[in-house]
């Protein structure tokens, strides 16, 4: 992979409001200005694999499940689908309805990095009740639940960004198998 220039990382509150507002608003409620949009190179970060395991390994080792290795098909189909998201979608976020691997996405600062966009999902893991297999109302536990799904086994991520108007964004998608999340199941 290339490398980029090192930039400094940005706020992770910005990012946390940035996930939740893009959860919460339709597209469609974007900026006003009609400057073009554009999009921009997918984001290669040199150890992007690594990082995007460490960050979901670290979270699945707090719970005592097994830890997740790199699949390079699954990162090929989630470069497949952030790239269309990127030159089509504006980075919008992709409908993972169909895909037959668990999947989260997530959107954030221009230059968001592979470990602050996994550390958002595990973040909603304090809204997680495991007890009770609930989340607390108004958060979106599922993004957690399928980091921590003790029998997801491989991991694929990857991210783009894009400007759009005055507004730069990243977005991130990783896919896992075994699947996860399953109605009424408990992640571990």
């Amino acid at each position: 992979m290339e490398s980029l220039a090192h930039l400094p990382p940005p706020n992770s509150n910005t990012l946390l409001a940035c996930l939740v507002l893009a959860m919460l608003m339709s597209p469609a409620l974007g900026s006003h200005h009609s400057l073009p949009e554009r999009a921009t190179a997918q984001i290669r970060w040199p150890k992007a694999p690594n990082e995007f395991l460490a960050a979901h390994n670290r979270a699945r080792a707090a719970v005592h499940v097994g830890l997740l290795k790199w699949s390079q098909k699954l990162a090929k189909e989630a470069s497949r689908l952030v790239s269309y998201q990127r030159d089509r979608r504006s980075c919008q976020f992709a409908d993972l309805s169909s895909t037959k691997y668990g999947a989260n996405q997530g959107g954030g600062g221009y230059n968001m990095s592979p470990r602050q966009a996994v550390n958002m999902w595990v973040k909603e893991g304090q809204f997680y009740n495991h007890a009770k297999n609930s989340c607390a109302p108004g958060h979106h536990c599922g993004v957690y639940t399928q980091v921590v799904w003790n029998t997801t086994s491989e991991l694929g991520c990857a991210q783009a960004r894009c400007v759009k108007g005055t507004t730069a964004t990243s977005l991130t998608i990783c896919f896992y198998f075994p699947p996860g999340n399953y109605q009424g199941e408990s992640p571990y």
